[in-house]
């Protein structure tokens, strides 16, 4: 996907361009710590990308199990959320593991096969997330500017129906990461080393500066101009009932926070791979830890969607128990109520 997200530790130290050809002087700095460097990143990197893999796998499939065991919590924002988890999960499958090993070996060790097919469900998962997110502020823009006349339009069907248009779309437009990446040797090694990223007959910076307007920019702008144009909706309506207003506020302050922590988490690791490809990202002790640490942000990104939906979210934080206790005890039964009474409020999309 990210072209820094695709190569180890090595690639990222080479005093020469990720696409093999040399860097401009200004953007070399022969002064850092390569050996420091190495010991930061053998350490980090594996204790980070662990608990963030072990933590990413079990809350998304909580996530999942627990709208798929509650019947009564199938509304559209729900079915929704399943498959930003269920893209979440892939990513931290597909994307995690390998970058961690890619990271701490100087070489990759998987093949090119493999390289391209890992490169490719990166793009893919990383797509699914943002425009599912997308979805989910379409979704509450309905529910919210048009309560009435998109009843008919926000049902399950249709809902599954588009997060299915929208995967096809994305495993179409992705088909040209199987091309452009590839197995290639690492032109700063004298050990002969291959590294998996975009091959140096295909342009970087128009791959990199594409991916960051269509997986980032684009998708962030289409959901600010749902939310705001759904608050300013919302707060000058004067004839909902409280109950309903109060519902509605717990969802898309569910969905906007959602929405909020996905843009910080991808955003630094956005910026750096768009100036690495256009040489200006400078190479020096300093700014390597920064990649580091910004992959760790956006990688967190894949974990946290549960955490907020536990916090968020009473339906969740309840359905959590539940699982997690195996049977729930007499509390929550009273609090989670009849399930008849939470479908109905759910076809409204007034709770989660």
């Amino acid at each position: 996907m990210l072209e820094e997200m695709e190569i180890g530790w090595d690639s990222i130290l080479m005093n020469s361009s990720d696409t093999g050809y040399p860097m401009s002087n200004h953007t070399v700095d022969y002064s850092f710590d390569r050996q420091r460097v190495q010991r930061i990143v053998a350490v980090v990197v594996p204790l980070f990308f662990g608990m963030i893999g072990i933590l990413g796998f079990v809350g998304n499939c909580l996530v999942v199990i627990v709208v798929a065991a509650n019947p009564g919590m199938r509304s559209t924002t729900n079915i929704l959320i399943i498959n930003l988890a269920v893209a979440d999960l892939l990513f931290v499958i597909f994307c995690i593991p390998f970058t961690a090993t890619d990271f701490v070996l100087p070489f990759w060790p998987f093949g090119n096969v493999w390289c391209k097919i890992v490169q490719y469900l990166i793009i893919v998962t990383a797509y699914a997330s943002v425009y599912t997110l997308v979805l989910m502020s379409l979704d509450r823009y309905l529910a919210v500017v048009h309560p009435v006349t998109s009843m008919s339009w926000r049902t399950e069907n249709r809902t599954i129906l588009a997060i299915c248009t929208a995967w096809a779309i994305i495993f179409a437009i992705s088909t040209p990461a199987l091309v452009i990446h590839g197995e290639d040797m690492n032109v700063s090694s004298s050990q002969n080393l291959t590294a998996c990223r975009i091959l140096p007959d295909y342009d970087w910076p128009f791959f990199q500066i594409s991916f960051f307007l269509t997986s980032y920019l684009l998708p962030l702008m289409l959901i600010c101009f749902f939310y705001i144009y759904m608050l300013v909706r919302l707060w000058r309506r004067s004839r909902v009932s409280a109950e309903s207003r109060r519902g509605r506020r717990r969802v898309t302050r569910l969905v906007f926070v959602v929405v909020g922590v996905f843009a910080f988490c991808w955003c630094p690791i956005q910026v750096i791979l768009v100036t690495k490809s256009l040489d200006l990202y400078p190479l020096t002790t300093s700014t390597i830890m920064v990649q580091i640490t910004s992959h760790i942000l956006a990688y967190m990104n894949s974990c946290i969607n549960p955490i907020l939906y536990a916090f968020l979210s009473d339906s969740f934080r309840k359905a959590f128990r539940k699982i997690i206790y195996c049977t729930p005890r007499p509390d929550q039964n009273r609090q989670l109520g009849p399930l008849t009474r939470t479908t109905r409020a759910s076809s409204t999309g007034d709770i989660l």
